[in-house]
């Protein structure tokens, strides 16, 4: 496994990066990206740990330790350590990173249990398990075409969506754009894949594929930085989320690049194409790790909101109170989903298992409508308090109104003006900059478009068995009665003469 260092180091690989039209030499120095790369170094170091890699790492099925979600599970305890491994990385951003490396091993560590499945290219799939495991390498994923031209089939516009131009006896040649590349600018390989069905008929789009992010032709081509605006306009102080987790996101640009055969996972094959994301355990995985990520990350905010309303001296008031509780509830919530996919697990092949789908689409359905709910409430409790605030750090670093700041900035029960303003600093970061605008759109799109959410969790239900039973429920209910009355003598009829009881 990486150590902090060795990550760092990897990703000095002559990668192609542009952001605001320069092409970016060294994302570990760049004010850009470094503290977002630093950022996830941190997350290899706790690997190695002494007093945490017991609680992030196992024994892999290949001789060495990794990461516990890098490996396939075997039983709901295996599961749930995978969840606690997942969640103490997560607290690391206070789950404000959601690509982590510990996302795409959601991927990796199905391709074991389900190499069968990649008809053709099996070795490959286990070749990536397996390196997955030893490596913990750091992987993104676009599986979605840019916003053009939805609504027709990717055959339609060869000149934009991601096809094999030219097959070769090594490899393939693809060109094409992706989206959304969320820390492509930071990870080692890019998993390139179709979200959207394909139907029969062209199937150069019918392929997926890992790509090294360093692969002449691919262009990673970036969102503003929040980070690098942060460094400009502030500093930590004012930006305590911004300037160090912003995991950048892009759009990723393939211009004729060559993936050798042993990268890639299937090829002009629709069924697989269009099947390895229901079929494969990839859903039950990376919402199991979306689900973990998310509750940490309300930890975070339930502990915000309390300390935002004790500073204002409002933490007594009823109506506050109770928007505590709500935001308390919905935590509790997503805990208990993550611990119920663990723990009532699906069965895999080769005596592997799965977290439960079935609860899965509750945070999937769920999530997107919670952290919108979540902010709206800061906004109402916490209140005009966001905007009141000093322009930065460097207005109390002025003797000159530093004594006005400290007299009509400070907060409740001997709550400095410092103290308070760092902390409301940290509150607007978190919902009201670009980052935490960001932030909203991430959570509500996480998993899908809406409609696609709620369609995936009506069909997960007819697949499994549980609409027939839904629906066998009520006709039970229907069968006890009929236009007579009752229909078994367990319960009496209007008419019915109860003195033949006696």
């Amino acid at each position: 496994m990486y150590t902090g260092k060795e990550y760092l180091e990897s990703l000095k690989d002559g990668r192609t990066i542009y952001l605001n039209g320069e092409k970016i030499d060294d994302v570990t120095t760049h004010p850009a990206y470094r503290n977002a790369a630093k950022s996830v170094s941190l997350l290899y170091d706790a690997l190695h740990d002494s007093e945490k890699k017991d609680i992030l790492t196992t024994e892999s099925e290949f001789g060495s330790r990794t990461h516990k979600f890098f490996k396939a599970s075997r039983s709901a305890e295996e599961l749930l350590e995978a969840r606690n491994a997942m969640a103490e990385w997560t607290k690391l951003s206070y789950g404000f990173m959601g690509r982590t490396p510990d996302y795409k091993a959601a991927f990796l560590g199905s391709l074991g249990p389900f190499a069968d499945f990649y008809e053709g290219f099996e070795d490959n799939a286990m070749r990536w398990y397996k390196k997955g495991q030893i490596e913990v390498p750091f992987c993104n994923h676009t599986i979605v075409n840019p916003q053009l031209d939805r609504d027709q089939p990717l055959e339609k516009n060869k000149d934009v969506f991601v096809r094999a131009v030219e097959e070769r006896d090594d490899g393939v040649i693809v060109s094409g754009a992706k989206m959304v590349g969320t820390s492509a600018a930071l990870t080692h390989y890019n998993f390139v894949a179709n979200f959207a069905p394909l139907i029969p008929g062209d199937d150069s789009h019918a392929l997926i594929f890992f790509v090294p992010m360093n692969a002449p032709g691919l262009k990673i081509i970036s969102r503003q930085s929040y980070e690098e605006i942060a460094a400009k306009a502030g500093s930590p102080f004012d930006y305590p989320l911004s300037s160090r987790f912003d995991e950048n996101d892009a759009v990723i640009v393939l211009d004729n690049v060559f993936i050798p055969w042993e990268d890639v996972l299937t090829y002009k094959n629709i069924q697989i194409t269009n099947g390895f994301r229901p079929k494969t355990g990839w859903l039950n995985r990376y919402t199991f790790q979306g689900c973990t990520r998310f509750a940490v990350k309300l930890d975070f905010m339930v502990g915000l909101l309390m300390k935002a309303t004790e500073a204002a001296g409002s933490n007594n008031f009823r109506g506050v109170q109770a928007a505590i509780g709500e935001v308390i509830a919905w935590r509790n919530l997503f805990w208990s989903i993550s611990t119920a996919m663990a723990l009532d697990p699906e069965e895999a092949p080769n005596g592997y298992v799965l977290p439960n789908k079935t609860y899965a689409t509750a945070y999937r359905t769920f999530a997107p409508m919670v952290w919108p709910k979540v902010k709206e409430i800061f906004e109402q409790v916490v209140a005009g308090g966001l905007i009141q605030l000093p322009s930065s750090s460097k207005d109390f670093l002025n003797p000159e109104i530093r004594q006005y700041l400290d007299q009509y900035y400070k907060g409740s029960g001997g709550v400095t003006a410092e103290e308070r303003v760092k902390l409301l600093k940290l509150v607007w970061d978190a919902i009201g900059t670009e980052f935490g605008g960001r932030n909203e759109l991430y959570e509500i799109n996480y998993a899908g478009n809406q409609d696609v959410i709620r369609l995936d969790t009506l069909k997960i239900a007819e697949s499994t068995g549980q609409m027939a039973k839904y629906k066998e429920f009520v006709d039970q209910a229907l069968s006890d009665y009929d236009l007579h009355g009752w229909t078994n003598d367990t319960w009496y009829n209007p008419n019915e003469d109860l003195s033949v009881l006696k």
